[in-house]
């Protein structure tokens, strides 16, 4: 029985096609972010003088919001030096338009797990207030990583405390309870 090489080649090629998916597959892991926390009710003052407006500007605690998550070692491994971005946006539940929010980041560490020779992992950004849009996201903060070599690497990051403002309460805003979700996402940079 003869076979023919050309015959030959392409089921190799087609054996090996198939195990290229199959290896970049396992490549593949998503980033997670979580955050957790109660909620944030604001205070707002009674007026109990006649022409007086509101504040207008109100803050949370420092860490009404705490973020964590963790990055794959294969993100890593792909790349020397790179970055994650941490994005936000809020869905109004019940919202007034005159009304703005804010975030700022008030902490947080990020540690490279695995085998890395000369490897940093730093979050930067996200210390001043950052208007946080409608359904549009802004970058909040970055999780930068850089090294020479790596081998089975991912990063971890946690207690990025997030603390929130609220601008233009005023008495012209017809009085309701007013809420928002805010949405975080992180995403390669």
């Amino acid at each position: 029985m003869k076979i023919n090489s050309r015959v030959l080649r392409e089921i190799l090629l087609k054996k090996y096609l198939y195990l290229i998916p199959l290896t970049m597959g396992s490549y593949l892991e998503a980033q997670v972010i979580n955050a957790s926390g109660s909620g944030w009710t604001v205070s707002v003052p009674s007026i109990t003088e006649a022409g007086n407006n509101y504040g207008g500007t109100y803050q949370s605690s420092t860490n009404v919001i705490v973020l964590s998550g963790s990055l794959p070692g294969s993100f890593l491994n792909l790349l020397s030096s790179g970055a994650a971005r941490i994005n936000m946006h809020y869905n109004p539940v019940l919202w007034n338009n005159s009304l703005r929010l804010y975030a700022k980041r008030t902490g947080g560490t990020a540690t490279i797990n695995g085998i890395c020779v000369l490897c940093t992992a730093t979050i930067n950004g996200g210390a001043t207030y950052t208007e946080i849009l409608q359904a549009t996201d802004s970058t909040f903060s970055t999780i930068n990583f850089s090294g020479v070599l790596g081998l089975g690497n991912s990063v971890t990051f946690s207690g990025i405390n997030v603390q929130l403002q609220i601008s233009g309460v005023s008495v012209t805003i017809p009085a309701a309870s007013y809420s928002a979700q805010i949405v975080f996402t992180i995403a390669a940079n």
